[in-house]
């Protein structure tokens, strides 16, 4: 990330940047150190790479755009804020932009805390004995990570100071919806009583929209 930021911004004499750093290492500290002790399992399953070898072809395919989204975003963010000057963001909404990133990560931090097999691919996990998880916020919101990666993504933007990086929430939300229908025929098939699930909870990615 800092790679991607500083070199986006042509300077390391950018303060959005050191921010939205020490944001991110302080909430990967505090979120890892925690789950090593409750969660081990969840924890090793998250730092497995973005494409594994029981994951469905169309799922390995429509992770590339969103990766590309995610840390080309934010490359575009930093250009934006350093070195085009483009957007011209007042502090508060930057510092307004860190608390909605840690709260982005709270929601996402609590959906894993639900959700033990929360993988970061699309896969059956019968050697973890996977069932259908229906509580905390899987009870308002089929696909709550992604939710929550909306979020993310956008505070990402405020905390840079891009008011042009916001338009990768959106596409971002695009890119998720594909993914949600990989996801969910995958959990239809193979994951007994997620079809009553669905049925219960109306929303997949978005309350009151979609």
């Amino acid at each position: 990330m800092a790679a991607i930021i500083f070199a986006a911004a042509g300077t390391i004499e950018y303060t959005a940047g050191w921010l939205y750093l020490g944001v991110m290492i302080a909430t990967s500290i505090a979120f890892g150190a925690h789950m090593v002790r409750v969660d081990p399992g969840l924890l090793r399953e998250r730092l497995k790479p973005p494409v594994q070898k029981d994951q469905p072809l169309a799922d390995k395919l429509i992770i590339i755009p969103i990766l590309l989204v995610i840390l080309g975003g934010m490359g575009f963010m930093a250009a934006d804020a350093a070195r085009w000057r483009w957007s011209i963001m007042p502090p508060f909404v930057q510092w307004a932009g860190c608390g909605l990133l840690v709260a982005a990560f709270a929601f996402i931090y609590w959906t894993m805390r639900t959700n033990s097999f929360a993988a970061p691919v699309v896969k059956l996990q019968k050697d973890r004995g996977q069932t259908v998880i229906t509580t905390g916020p899987y009870a308002i919101v089929r696909h709550p990570m992604y939710f929550g990666a909306l979020f993310y993504i956008a505070g990402t933007s405020l905390v840079l100071g891009s008011w042009w990086g916001l338009a990768a929430a959106p596409i971002l939300a695009l890119l998720f919806g594909i993914r949600i229908g990989i996801e969910e025929q995958t959990l239809r098939t193979g994951l007994e009583g997620y079809d009553d699930y669905a049925r219960r909870v109306r929303w997949r990615l978005v309350p009151l929209i979609w």
